[in-house]
């Protein structure tokens, strides 16, 4: 396919899959609003001046903020946690798994790829998988090769990117869009692949005026089979400028595996994006925000009621602060009091704020990841193994999605990675060939969900 003819089908394919996401769009940025205000791109990734502006002033009530965090750090510890190994390499032949130095080659491998996973920034990318996650329902991570680190991890956050699926509802394109300086584009693709624009304000030393620029990874249809090249791997990558005149582009490569790493937290029939707790809890994080203006409204008419006055101290000096003195004549009905007496039931107001904050906890899992704290009195091992046990069972599916979506492309394309720079010793056997790797997961969570 011609450059043009493939910036042409890039951009046909975008405005398909703009118009799909759209019905998503007004949830993800009232979900970023109540929840997660710093995360979310709803102005395109050029159009933010107020990148370091305040964007909690809507919370009034963090719960579901500080939730959302532990549902994430939750997951992050006991799936992938960087401190302890959470899988293991196997084999789809258990026999062969268990000869003495196919296991060696399989645990020698498995401690190499944790090694990089601890070298590179995978793990503080998946922190941020985890949150939008929670929150949005669907989550992206872009992993690619890199000459210092081996393998390099790009998080993106809701309403940057586009996604479509395969007949198996498995995510296998991803458009998204991305802010580079005119110094960063040329750095990248050269000074002749650029538009004239961009060029313009390059030779003019214009160098951190920021062009909105689209990447498309997606199936790449029209290759040859068993012909070498960028272009003719199974996933096209297309860069172009989304503002650039004519129909020219960045650049066009390849990739041997999908590098976009998106799971979802819940489908439902066919959809590509995912539903999320956050959306369980957006109703009551929004009450929230209410009861606690409410609370705070009736507080202060306790502490600083409105005050009445009689019409002679019109232009006189009055006081409501601490020892202060205003002085009245003595005369019947001047003085200066307040308007009413009120007396809020703040105790059941108190009630209904921390039964909404219950129940946001809820959405997110935190009972269950913070359950040893919350006991009321002191509980033995085996009764808050078992009742974490009973509750990790309303995150089973979750688990097995995450371990479908996310963390074996994960383990596979970080070994095929691996495995292309050098990185991975030839295996013992030649029966080992054409085997597919299975991770076993040995973390916590695994762990307790296996028993």
């Amino acid at each position: 396919m011609q450059s043009s003819d493939l910036r042409r089908h890039c951009e046909r394919r975008l405005g398909a899959l703009d118009r799909e996401r759209a019905s998503w769009f007004a949830h993800w940025r009232d979900l970023a609003d109540n929840i997660l205000p710093r995360r979310g791109s709803f102005l395109g990734p050029v159009h933010r001046a107020g990148r370091g502006d305040k964007r909690n002033a809507k919370l009034l009530d963090s719960t579901a903020m500080l939730a959302a965090r532990t549902l994430a750090s939750g997951l992050m510890s006991g799936l992938s946690s960087p401190a302890r190994p959470w899988f293991r390499l196997g084999i789809g032949s258990p026999q062969l798994s268990e000869i003495p130095e196919v296991r060696l080659w399989l645990d020698d491998v498995t401690q190499r790829m944790l090694r990089v996973f601890a070298r590179s920034n995978l793990y503080n990318a998946l922190a941020v998988v985890y949150e939008e996650l929670g929150v949005f329902g669907t989550a992206a991570m872009v992993v690619v090769e890199d000459e210092k680190e081996i393998v390099r991890a790009y998080p993106l956050t809701a309403g940057e990117y586009w996604l479509a699926a395969s007949e198996r509802l498995t995510v296998n394109t991803l458009y998204r869009a991305l802010s580079m300086t005119t110094f960063q584009l040329v750095e990248r693709f050269g000074r002749g692949a650029v538009s004239a624009q961009v060029r313009e304000r390059y030779d003019r030393g214009d160098w951190d005026h920021e062009v909105e620029v689209i990447h498309a990874i997606e199936p790449n249809e029209g290759r040859e089979i068993g012909k070498l090249g960028n272009r003719n791997m199974p996933f096209r990558s297309v860069w172009f400028e989304k503002s650039g005149a004519g129909d020219a582009v960045l650049g066009v490569g390849g990739f041997e595996e999908f590098p976009a790493l998106c799971p979802r937290w819940h489908l439902i029939g066919n959809d590509v994006w995912g539903r999320s707790p956050g959306m369980d809890a957006l109703p009551d994080a929004k009450s929230l925000q209410l009861m606690q203006m409410s609370f705070v409204q009736a507080m202060e008419k306790m502490i600083n009621p409105p005050m009445v006055a009689s019409p002679s101290l019109r232009g006189s000096t009055a006081s409501g602060l601490p020892a202060a003195i205003t002085y009245v004549a003595d005369t019947q009905g001047a003085g200066f009091k307040p308007a009413y007496q009120i007396n809020p039931p703040l105790d059941q107001l108190s009630a209904a704020i921390e039964r909404r904050q219950q129940a946001v906890r809820a959405a997110f899992y935190a009972d269950l990841f913070l359950m040893a704290t919350q006991l009321k009195d002191v509980r033995s091992a085996t009764e808050i193994a078992e009742r974490r046990d009973e509750k990790l069972v309303m995150l089973g599916p979750v688990l097995e999605r995450l371990h479908d979506d996310l963390l074996e492309p994960l383990i596979g394309r970080v070994f095929q990675i691996m495995a292309r720079a050098g990185e991975i010793p030839p295996p013992p056997s030649p029966a080992l060939d054409g085997l597919r790797l299975q991770p076993e997961y040995v973390s916590p969570m695994a762990a307790m969900q296996a028993a």
